[in-house]
């Protein structure tokens, strides 16, 4: 009953909201088409697409809402200006009661809040869609912010999955793009990371590794604050951290009220991001001014903090090697060798011309290097490329897309801080360092270093390893059977070789004979 309900709910807000005329414009079915002619009303609407789409989604509740914020990360499957608007997708969600998060806290940790903190606060200080935080002072003193997930969620996910799968397959079916749009594995997508965000122990462990990231064993402590997670109370369903204070990265007049540097704050935030990205290959991916901090503390001061660790990226060493060399291939024009590198890493079909991709790449780029290179965006060259590669049927990685979707945050919230921040100039550098240090004699030792402790426990096995081959009864005829081999080709050499030896003899006589002749 529930999930007719909710069926029936879902099309009377798509009605609502006119995107009866988003689906027209897609279907390719005949008897589909012809039932949803019959079903729309009145004049065109005048409301675009995109705000038409967001609102619907708000309507539909908090599942629908974080769907619609992970969507707007593929910008490779759907229209941009689709993509911009659900991007202002907000979890404007109102709290649970805070019985219920309390209740939910002695479940997952065996004792009242009341109990397991010297004080906590009851009205939490955020709330979104899937968890709300309450601030709370451990009994030693420490200050925490611990995050809840709200109850019944497990349930609610699913069954709202469950209508998403059966939407997904209908479009793929009956929309004339719908296969490309891959509808199923997008939704498929957001399965996993709606799970993962329900995690809250996989979360910690996200904060965990970034809090180590910018350790001051790395001496990274300088740049970006991460809290510290609290073990002791956190469980799948609650999540304690240090509680940390400082100015919405996006207030520019209190930062620089409190005397913070903003220039340097910017370009600051394009080194961690790059940092992040190829030494550590783990980056926070989803760095947008909510979740990003400026302290205001004078110890601390003008240091960034990362908040919310439920989505993060992670790239492998193939993947680094491949984006550093695009981007450096960017900075110097070199399309040919963007066009290399995409058929070298087999994202492009082995028989696309080769020519034509760095065409291809080439009226993607070309147009951005007219401009003052403060106006050229980054991101944006990286979006026009995924969607030019959709001609070639690049699978773009979704790890990248998320990169990618990172990149344009960093950007904008960089020349929030900086107007005439110049990513480009700020990552060039960083990136030819990096190049640097893996190629060539330097990288070769780093390389060398890094596999010395695999190589310590395998040569001083080879002998024992050898002789146990050596050993194996099946070994003795066959290695008999080809010292026999060797022999025989031995012999055969040593005969050829001593004809040739009289041969050389015999001319070395008759040259000799011929001279004593004259």
């Amino acid at each position: 009953m529930f999930t007719l309900l909710r069926l029936l709910k879902i099309v009377i807000v798509a009605l609502r909201y006119r995107l009866d005329e988003l689906v027209l414009s897609g279907i390719k079915h005949p008897i589909a088409y012809t039932l949803l002619r019959i079903v729309r009303f009145g004049r065109p609407p005048r409301t675009p697409r995109g705000v038409r789409l967001r609102l619907a989604l708000e309507s539909l509740g908090p599942i629908f809402v974080k769907f619609g914020q992970v969507l707007s990360t593929r910008r490779d499957l759907i229209p941009l200006d689709v993509a911009i608007e659900l991007a202002l997708l907000q979890d404007r969600v109102p709290p649970f009661p805070s019985d219920q998060a309390a209740a939910g806290i002695e479940a997952a940790l065996g004792a009242s809040p009341h109990t397991l903190f010297k004080h906590f606060e009851v009205d939490p200080v955020a709330s979104a869609s899937i968890a709300q935080v309450h601030f709370a002072v451990l009994h030693d003193g420490r200050e925490v912010a611990v995050k809840v997930l709200r109850p019944g969620m497990r349930d609610i996910i699913e069954k709202d999955l469950a209508l998403m799968r059966v939407l997904a397959g209908l479009i793929e079916r009956l929309a004339a793009d719908g296969r490309r749009l891959k509808p199923r594995q997008v939704v498929a997508e957001f399965d996993n990371y709606l799970h993962d965000e329900l995690d809250l122990i996989r979360e910690a462990s996200n904060c965990s590794q970034l809090r180590r990231n910018f350790s001051p064993e790395t001496g990274r402590e300088h740049l970006l604050m991460v809290p510290e997670v609290v073990w002791e109370y956190c469980a799948t369903t609650v999540f304690t951290m240090e509680r940390m204070s400082g100015i919405p990265v996006g207030q520019i007049e209190r930062l620089r009220a409190a005397g913070i540097d903003t220039k340097e704050l910017g370009r600051a935030g394009v080194e961690i991001f790059f940092m992040q990205v190829f030494t550590d290959g783990f980056f926070h991916a989803d760095m947008h001014p909510g979740n990003i901090f400026v302290s205001d503390r004078p110890e601390t001061l003008g240091r960034y903090i990362a908040l919310d660790f439920g989505i993060v990226g992670s790239l492998s060493e193939f993947d680094k090697n491949y984006l550093a060399q695009n981007f450096l291939a960017f900075f110097r024009r070199d399309y040919h060798r963007v066009a290399q590198l995409h058929i070298e890493s087999g994202w492009v079909p082995p028989n696309t011309r080769e020519e034509e991709l760095e065409g291809a790449v080439r009226a993607v780029c070309e147009p951005y290097f007219d401009r003052p290179l403060s106006e050229i965006s980054l991101g944006q060259v990286l979006l026009r490329l995924f969607q030019t590669s959709r001609r070639f049927n690049v699978e773009i990685q979704p790890q990248l897309v998320l990169l990618q979707k990172t990149l344009l945050n960093v950007e904008g919230m960089g020349r929030e801080l900086d107007p005439n921040l110049d990513l480009w100039k700020t990552a060039k550098p960083y990136l030819e360092k990096w190049m640097h240090e893996r190629v060539g004699l330097t990288g070769l030792r780093k390389q060398l270093d890094k596999e010395a402790g695999q190589w310590s426990q395998l040569l001083p096995e080879i002998p024992r390893l050898v002789h146990a081959r050596l050993s194996r009864p099946d070994y003795g005829p066959a290695l008999n059977l080809e010292l026999t081999r060797l022999r025989k080709a031995q012999q055969q050499g040593n005969r050829l070789l001593m004809l040739l030896s009289a041969i050389a003899m015999v001319a070395l006589g008759v040259a000799v004979w011929a001279l004593t002749q004259n």
